[in-house]
């Protein structure tokens, strides 16, 4: 059986499409080809590349670009095609036409997405949101859909969960702390850890604001981060500017420099502290489950699910995005406490390794693609 995945946007090595589905339903023995814009990197063998031209703009990527890779998975002949991007939607239902099962993978909540988008008028937002609801349901309709997330079932009822857990591999965890935490050089900063795309909504303002008035404190931050946004955030770090590093500004941070950088030793813990926004406060966040896997302790913001998932398992801290004194507090709980923060690192390994496994879903993954061969 020949399972065609189709992709627009996504790096032919992105994690989830390439390194976890693709080569998930490899081992399982399908005949696995991967359609995506040709950056130089190639998925995971025996995953096959059909590449086409990387788009040159946002407009090109929706219309060029969705057209040629729709075009280059009619030409692989697929038993099954796999959409991740929702611009392809619309191809998707040429492809249905083919007699053949498509599925349309959801990674994201565009929904909410679009609410929060600081460039619309507020009363556009809300109208463009309500229509991409309404759209992005009737075009999935005749299509089986694939969830990366829980709350996303509220829209797709008939959504097949396959969340999106670690690999066993992933991040190359450093091994496992077997004692106290060496303490860092008398008079060194400690040393935060951010990864993952660097947006306001994702926090980037209050991170950085830290270091304007602890010296005591160093912050990296793992990947892409437009020019404008970075001239921005060394503004806010005042005087902590020198302390603040950008390993992405510019660019797209390809996961094998992020999982270098989880290798790294000396972090303190692994930072998420969000403002409250509707497009954030129920994820299951990747970079929790990354975090966990290289044995850091979590620093996140306090929303239920957030706590659930990270405080209430014993994992990290959770704390109000709107005080930075309390963000201030957890920092110092671990530096103060270094046993504490070696539990919370362990605790997250463990969770890691027994219950959110990529294994898990790449069995459920496994099991659909089972039943659409049967039918």
């Amino acid at each position: 059986m020949r399972a065609v995945h189709l992709t627009s946007v996504h790096s032919p090595v992105d994690p989830r499409v390439a390194l976890k589905e693709c080569a998930t339903l490899a081992a399982l023995g399908y005949e696995v080809v991967l359609v995506a814009p040709h950056d130089g990197t190639r998925p995971p063998h025996p995953v096959r590349l059909r590449p086409v031209p990387p788009p040159r703009g946002r407009l090109r990527r929706m219309t060029l670009t969705a057209a040629r890779v729709t075009v280059a998975a009619l030409a692989a002949r697929g038993d099954v095609y796999h959409v991740h991007d929702p611009e392809l939607l619309p191809w998707a239902l040429l492809l249905r036409l083919t007699g053949r099962p498509v599925v349309y993978d959801v990674h994201e909540d565009y929904v909410t997405s679009l609410r929060q988008k600081p460039y619309l008028p507020r009363p556009v937002r809300a109208v463009l949101a309500r229509a991409w609801d309404t759209l992005e349901r009737l075009l999935s309709r005749p299509l089986t859909v694939v969830l990366a997330e829980r709350y996303y079932a509220e829209r797709f009822p008939a959504g097949v969960l396959v969340l999106n857990y670690p690999l066993p591999s992933e991040p190359a965890a450093a091994p496992a702390p077997s004692g106290p935490r060496p303490a860092p050089p008398e008079g060194a900063p400690r040393r935060l850890l951010y990864t993952g795309n660097v947006t306001v909504d994702r926090g980037a303002l209050l991170h950085v604001r830290l270091l304007a008035t602890r010296p005591d404190l160093e912050l990296v931050m793992v990947g892409r981060c437009s020019p404008e946004l970075a001239a921005r955030l060394r503004l806010e770090a005042g005087p902590g500017a020198s302390r603040l590093l950008l390993r992405g500004e510019g660019r797209f941070v390809p996961f094998e420099e992020i999982r270098s950088a989880y290798a790294e030793a000396g972090w303190l813990c692994g930072l998420a502290v969000f403002p409250p926004t509707p497009h954030y406060e129920r994820k299951e966040l990747t970079k929790f489950f990354e975090y966990m896997a290289a044995g850091l302790p979590v620093v996140c913001s306090d929303f239920p699910r957030w706590r659930a998932l990270v405080a209430d398992q014993g994992a990290g801290i959770c704390v109000d995005p709107g005080d930075p004194t309390a963000l201030e507090a957890a920092l110092d709980r671990l530096t103060a406490d270094p046993a504490a923060a070696r539990s919370m690192g362990e605790r997250g390994r463990d969770l890691v390794r027994t219950h959110y496994t990529w294994e898990s879903q790449g069995r459920r993954l496994g099991e659909l693609y089972e039943r659409l061969q049967r039918r």
